[in-house]
């Protein structure tokens, strides 16, 4: 099985790059370390967390009558 070396690394850059521009990278990026963020601690089992947000979530929906 081979490694992936340098040149493939900076292919693929490359090609991402001119897919999406260099404005939307960071955006892509920024979305990218939210979803890593909320998963990690949903992992950890953040009781207090997740509590809150529950919490919020009821506050703002509406009521049905």
């Amino acid at each position: 099985m081979q490694r992936i070396g340098i040149t493939e690394i900076l292919l693929i850059l490359l090609i991402v790059l001119l897919l999406f521009g260099g404005r939307k990278i960071p955006e892509l990026m920024r979305g990218l370390g939210k979803g890593i963020k909320e998963f990690k601690d949903a992992s950890k089992g953040d009781d207090k967390k997740t509590a809150e947000t529950e919490k919020t979530v009821t506050d703002t929906e509406p009521t049905k009558k």
